[in-house]
């Protein structure tokens, strides 16, 4: 089953181009959704806007080298790693179902493009990959690290707007290997059921852009990459420097009297232990 190319067999029921041009036009429905969410949320004009007030408020310049090292931290940290993310669970988890995300998303390209040569190529084994660390990954976060499931004690099956892409997408790579594993044994009336399946829900994941958080994996990055200059060129996006109570001037400050005599580290505090169904 891994090392089968599901879309091989269905080219003799489907046609290719048939299969190329879902492909094409789910691509043109997340850059058309990503553009619309954009103009609705008016988020590229809040970024640049947002750029031009750090620049006039800045108190140093920040050179082009500068910028490009901080670029590559975003990408290393925010983008590559999910270094945003202080729970090591939830961090896992979000690694898990991108990078299989990606995996899944390249490798169906890749088996559709260029049949029947992918037949017999590793692009099987990195679909399957891909759609069980999705699975894992997405599994994971929807029955366990979900806030309002593991703090605030609501059941697993709630759906909220904002549910639409994790559980779509959960959902996409489910059915994908529900059909892979009934066409590998020959199930033709299940495996017909689970394909449906598998195309009904893909086409909600990449048509529901716009309502959906999708978009926001392309808005993060930037927005990532604009806080840390924000912090470089000393704008701070409006907000006053870290107090630092070793400065004399700092723990003279009224706002830090009653911390004046206060060891610098007390403790875990809030995170000493996570909320449970409070």
């Amino acid at each position: 089953m891994i090392s089968s190319n599901p879309f091989a067999d269905l080219s003799t029921v489907i046609p290719n181009y048939i299969m190329q041009g879902y492909v094409v036009a789910m691509f043109i429905m997340v850059i058309g959704g990503t553009i619309l969410d954009m103009i609705h949320k008016r988020s590229a004009q809040y970024f640049f806007a947002n750029s031009k007030k750090a620049k006039a408020a800045a108190v140093r310049e920040v050179g082009a080298g500068a910028k490009a090292s901080i670029a590559a931290k975003t990408v290393a940290n925010e983008i590559l790693t999910s270094g945003e993310f202080q729970n090591t669970r939830r961090r896992l988890s979000h690694l898990f179902t991108m990078y299989g995300f990606i995996l899944f998303l390249v490798s169906t390209v890749n088996m559709i493009f260029s049949l029947p040569d992918a037949a017999a190529s590793y692009m099987p084994m990195l679909w399957h990959l891909g759609a069980l660390m999705v699975c894992f990954g997405g599994y994971w976060f929807w029955f366990f690290i979900r806030v309002d499931v593991s703090a605030e004690g609501n059941p697993w099956y709630r759906l909220v707007r904002a549910d639409m892409f994790v559980v779509s997408l959960i959902l996409t790579t489910t059915f994908a290997l529900i059909w892979s594993a009934l066409q590998s044994a020959g199930v033709a009336g299940w495996q017909t059921l689970a394909f449906i399946a598998f195309i009904a829900s893909s086409t909600f994941l990449f048509s529901t852009v716009l309502w959906s958080k999708f978009a926001h994996m392309f808005f993060k990055p930037a927005a990532a990459y604009q806080k840390r200059v924000t912090k470089a060129d000393g704008s701070r996006e409006n907000l006053p420097e870290m107090a630092d109570r070793t400065s004399a001037a700092d723990r003279n400050r009224h706002s830090m009297e009653l911390l004046k005599d206060a060891p610098l580290d007390m403790g875990k505090g809030i995170s000493r232990e996570a909320p449970r169904h409070y």
